[in-house]
């Protein structure tokens, strides 16, 4: 099973809210999925992004491919240097 680090719709039309979930990648877009990692709000200025560490670090060593997106996220959250430096640390 590939499991993936992507966005959740949410919100009225015109009025996009995001939730950053774990999902199996055949599963759809809005459609079932395993955890919930985070919160993205592209309307506020500046956007707002909330994101657990410890579920972000823990899905990404288990394995979970963050979407384009969710990576840019991610990287400027600086988690993903992070993970880098963890994975660097342990070999």
């Amino acid at each position: 099973m590939a499991v993936k680090i992507r966005l959740k719709r949410m919100g009225a039309k015109q009025r996009p809210f995001y939730r950053i979930i774990v999902a199996d990648s055949r599963s759809p877009r809005d459609g079932r999925f395993i955890a919930t990692v985070g919160t993205y709000n592209p309307i506020t200025v500046p956007a707002e992004v909330k994101i657990d560490e410890e579920k972000a670090f823990y899905w990404l060593n288990n394995g979970a491919i963050p979407t384009d997106t969710v990576r840019s996220l991610l990287s400027k959250q600086g988690i993903m240097k992070k993970f880098a430096d963890s994975k660097k640390a342990g070999k």
